[in-house]
């Protein structure tokens, strides 16, 4: 047992559980906060793990050496997404305070409510997020189980199916995130809608998600046994990697806000000026330097990449600009007049997280770090 991963689970947990307690005696002052604030932190951490499967299951298609070293983390994040189900639960007791549909009254003022209440209705959704949860965990069941086969013998078949699982898997990956973030997200405001949001959303997981991997490796690759196949050029594909979908999610961002502004047509513009009235104007500005183009600028440079401290930090960039960028896209469609923040929102992500880190370590800790037998990579199984 690594004392390392014992330690920072035993950490993890303690302290989410003291966030998560606070978080909820909070919830006794303001629901409508207390509900807002553990939307935020759950939506950030199940975006690791789905960004994780995503990456998992582009490793399985492609072969690509970049994700051999780092397979186990993203098998671990996976696993937690039981765990991610249950934490959505009281959410479901939630659906008045944060969605304009869940209540009545506005259901009889508003006749675009009224014409999305057929399908936007709090036992659909309910249907619908089971529906998800059941889709995305019996993905990760299937991409763990056969990996461990694999690891148990010298059979090419199980690499097989996880590369015939993982193409299919592409395709249901982005398209359930775009009917769960539709249900979750988009709904705070009855009468917006953008087609490209969800696969903003998608590429956003796998930006953070990739942040995240990066910020582990260069923790704990070393001190284990993945410090024997690590090196520069595992960094410098990660790299790569993180360079690639920094881009994307600029691309899709601006290819967003481009053809919304273009358009000119109120419902999808009142999203924007949510977003950049008062003080919600400096998040959307921090954004756009720290989620994109300080770390373009950066990784650029090959040498940027190549050293682990100088990637790290970029990775660390990314990944608190991923938690603001998540509040930014959540928080205005309750607080449209300026920015707003509360004390339970870090709480409730500092609690979420914590718990999820500590189940992560545990899934962590339950098979060996370097991955077995696989074809692609010829590493002998251990004695």
């Amino acid at each position: 047992m690594n004392l390392s991963i014992l330690r920072a689970r035993r950490i993890s947990f303690a302290i989410g559980l003291a966030a998560l307690v606070a978080c909820a005696l909070g919830s006794t002052i303001d629901r409508r906060e207390f509900f807002l604030s553990y939307l935020f932190g759950f939506l950030f951490w199940l975006g690791i793990a789905l960004g994780c499967s995503g990456f998992l299951m582009v490793h399985h298609l492609t072969g690509g050496r970049w994700g051999y070293p780092i397979r186990r983390f993203f098998e671990g994040a996976i696993s937690t997404l039981p765990f991610l189900a249950a934490l959505f639960v009281p959410l479901f007791f939630g659906l008045p305070q944060l969605y304009p549909w869940a209540t009545a009254a506005n259901i009889a003022a508003d006749k675009v409510l009224q014409h999305k209440h057929a399908y936007m209705n709090a036992p659909l959704f309910i249907v619908r997020t089971i529906i998800f949860f059941a889709i995305w965990i019996l993905l990760a069941r299937l991409l763990i189980k056969w990996s461990a086969q694999q690891d148990a013998t010298r059979s090419v078949e199980p690499t097989k199916k996880l590369r015939e699982l993982s193409g299919p898997g592409l395709v249901i990956y982005p398209t359930t995130v775009t009917f769960a973030f539709v249900d979750w997200v988009m709904s705070m405001e009855a009468d917006w809608y953008s087609t490209v949001f969800p696969l903003l959303i998608c590429i956003g997981q796998m930006l953070s998600a990739l942040a995240f991997i990066i910020l582990l490796l260069a923790w704990h690759g070393p001190r284990s046994s993945l410090g024997e196949i690590l090196s520069k050029e595992t960094f410098h594909h990660l790299g790569n990697l993180l360079l690639t979908f920094t881009m994307l999610w600029a691309y899709l961002a601006y290819a967003q806000l481009i053809v919304i502004w273009s358009g000119d047509l109120p419902h999808e513009i009142s999203w924007y000026l949510h977003r950049i009235a008062g003080g919600w104007r400096v998040i959307a500005f921090a954004l756009l330097i720290f989620h994109f183009f300080g770390p373009f600028f950066l990784l650029l440079f090959r040498q940027t990449k190549r050293r682990t401290e100088f990637l790290v930090a970029i990775a660390v960039i990314i990944f608190l600009a991923h938690i603001a960028d998540v509040w930014w896209v959540v928080a205005p469609s309750l607080y449209r007049n300026g920015f707003h923040a509360s004390w339970m929102a870090p709480l409730a992500w500092i609690g979420i997280g914590g718990i999820w880190l500590a189940i992560f370590f545990w899934r962590l800790e339950t098979r060996p770090l370097v991955p077995m037998n696989d074809p692609r990579f010829l590493v002998p199984a251990a004695a």
